[in-house]
């Protein structure tokens, strides 16, 4: 039986692929969940100015598909991490390189971080979309002033994703080459 003695300790015992997957993992799914929150506020909203004023109908849509980008943006990170995956050493017998462990944080983080990332994008694509809906709901010269600041609230996600893209850069896994 293994015993552990610190935090430290028991983290080193992790797998780096299980690091690596768990990251890809966090990517993906926090991603999906700030699409799913942001297509959430923003369709709330939508559907309920669209009683007063049914011509928002069709043209605030577009709220609701930056929403939906911000969950792509989390499966081209996915994607991406997924091809710095490679089959561990066979000349290490099992044991684990400070190489592979580098790879294993680095996929882990990036993944957290795109995630986190694109999370709080969603949220914040979601607030604006649905500011957007009600404003146009009461005046329609407000929709495109305001599906600007939105343009720059979808622009997080992207930001998100060059970061995580610049952390993942050097994280390769299997042997030196």
């Amino acid at each position: 039986e293994e015993m552990f003695y610190g935090w430290g300790e028991l983290l080193n015992g992790i797998s780096p692929y299980a690091w690596a997957f768990i990251g890809t993992g966090l990517a993906i799914g926090l991603s999906v969940l700030g699409a799913a929150w942001g297509i959430f506020i923003t369709g709330s909203s939508l559907v309920g100015a669209a009683i007063k004023a049914p011509r928002i109908r069709s043209k605030n849509l577009i709220s609701v598909i930056f929403c939906e980008a911000v969950a792509i943006y989390g499966v081209i990170v996915a994607i991406i991490l997924q091809t710095h995956l490679d089959g561990p050493d066979p000349k290490l017998d099992g044991a684990v390189s400070l190489k592979d462990k580098f790879a294993g944080y680095a996929i882990f983080w990036s993944g957290l971080t795109a995630g986190f990332g694109n999370l709080a994008c969603g949220i914040c694509v979601g607030v604006c979309g649905s500011g957007c809906a009600l404003a146009d709901a009461q005046d329609g010269n407000l929709f495109v002033k305001i599906l600007v600041i939105e343009i720059f609230a979808s622009a997080l996600g992207i930001f998100a994703i060059i970061v995580a893209i610049i952390i993942s850069t050097q994280a390769n896994f299997g042997a030196d080459e």
